[in-house]
């Protein structure tokens, strides 16, 4: 009878712990995590920002990465999926929360179809995700089908400023809760204006930038 009674305490005290680490690590699954490696071809050491493992569900699984290397930032998505062939350029796009989508190019690396990078783009995009809750991305492939994956941002501040930091970088000062008007939201409304309009308001930024140098 004792016997029984301790092996239903052990039990009891066993699955009392796993449910209690099992949300902790839920939460931290979460979290964005800053790392250094090295380099197999250069011997170089870089690091990155990186989100969390994707969780299996409704979405694809990709990945997101903020690198410093060379002293240059990029902005890197691996998806499980084929993206396009090697060193081809492809179409991303990114929405912070319920914000406007912002459209930017990217490039396969040399030795891979489904891992992809900005340089151009990567500043902007890591000061964006460090204004949110969550980041969905569509990737328009070669095959003509769709990539989307929901990412949260939970703990991005520490991981991205610390990869500014090797990259001598700041953060941007349009990281507040009210984004900025975008050259992707300017030229989608630009589009929608006539040629007479369009021609007013070429003359008018002309003149700010005059007014600017």
């Amino acid at each position: 009878m004792n016997h029984r009674h301790c092996l239903k305490q052990s039990t009891l005290t066993t699955l009392m712990g796993v449910m209690m680490i099992c949300p902790l690590n839920a939460m931290a699954d979460n979290n964005w995590n800053y790392q250094q490696k090295s380099d197999s071809l250069t011997n170089q050491t870089y690091s990155l920002a990186q989100s969390p493992i994707p969780r299996p569900g409704l979405y694809d699984d990709m990945m997101l990465e903020i690198v410093c290397q060379g002293n240059k930032l990029q902005a890197v998505i691996d998806a499980d999926d084929l993206i396009a062939s090697q060193g081809s350029r492809f179409d991303l796009e990114y929405q912070i929360d319920k914000k406007t989508p912002v459209k930017i190019q990217m490039k396969t690396f040399a030795d891979s179809k489904r891992k992809g990078f900005t340089e151009e783009f990567a500043k902007r995009m890591a000061d964006d995700l460090l204004t949110g809750q969550a980041v969905f991305i569509r990737i328009n492939t070669m095959l003509r089908t769709v990539l989307s994956s929901s990412i949260p941002l939970d703990n991005t501040d520490e991981p991205i400023k610390k990869v500014f930091a090797d990259c001598g970088l700041n953060v941007s000062d349009n990281t507040t809760s009210e984004s900025t008007y975008s050259l992707s939201e300017f030229e989608q409304d630009f589009s929608k204006l006539s040629l007479e309009q369009q021609q007013h308001v070429l003359a008018k930024i002309k003149k700010i930038i005059l007014e600017v140098k």
